[in-house]
């Protein structure tokens, strides 16, 4: 009789390290609420001076102008798709921005079949790997006021906690897109901001349809230029 009890005992007591183990494998796999799902393990991403440093999705580094400060970086999930990582150099003066890089690194979640598509033919090479380039205009407040919680939402909320803001309400901006996955599933942006205000031109007169919209290809070009000089993917 002793043995048979103590057989049972080291068969429940088994059982009950079996479910221990199981419950630390499934907390382990299961995030909680604090913690930022995303497609994977983050790729470690770095900043040293003023050159980006990232090791995956995509291995790239890149080199800002003197001109332009590192001021931090921030993550978050993206319309409840996609894992966003931004980082922010910006040329300033006493808490106003007048030019701007934010590189954003973005992947879809595992739990959505989401692909990124782009119709734009316009490419160049940078640090001889194609990228995607367009530019536009925008009205920041009414921006904001559309889409609060899109990721350039996000980007002017955070700046705004660091303590800046834009010179003008009126912006151009240059992007640099390129897909880094051939399920087309991460993106790398490169987006190059400048305050119109000082030019004699605002958001609405450089629209499509806007009052300027011949003098649109002029500074956009100008636009792309002054970019271009202002950083370098090594």
């Amino acid at each position: 009789m002793k043995r048979t009890i103590l057989v049972v005992i080291a068969i429940v007591a088994l059982k009950l390290l079996s479910s221990v183990a199981l419950y630390g494998q499934a907390a382990q796999r299961s995030p909680t609420a604090n913690q930022e799902r995303g497609p994977s393990a983050q790729p470690q991403r770095r900043v040293q001076g003023r050159t980006l440093i990232s090791d995956a999705l995509p291995p790239i580094k890149v080199r800002f102008d003197k001109a332009f400060r590192y001021v931090g970086r921030q993550s978050f999930i993206l319309y409840n798709s996609a894992q966003v990582e931004q980082f922010f150099f910006i040329a300033a003066t006493g808490g106003r921005i007048k030019r701007m890089f934010m590189v954003q690194f973005e992947g879809y979640l595992p739990d959505n079949t989401h692909t990124y598509n782009y119709d734009l033919s316009n490419t160049l090479e940078l640090g001889g790997v194609e990228f995607m380039q367009d530019t536009a205009v925008a009205n920041v407040p009414t921006f904001r006021k559309q889409y609060p919680d899109s990721d350039a939402g996000r980007a002017a909320a955070f700046l705004e906690g660091k303590g800046y803001q834009l010179e003008s309400e009126d912006i151009v901006y240059q992007r640099f897109i390129r897909l880094v996955d051939e399920a087309r599933r991460n993106e790398l942006l490169i987006i190059y901001y400048e305050n119109l205000g000082g030019t004699g031109f605002t958001a609405a007169d450089l629209s499509e349809k806007g009052s300027k919209a011949g003098q649109r290809e002029k500074v956009f070009q100008a636009v792309r230029k002054r970019a271009l000089k202002s950083f370098k993917v090594l």
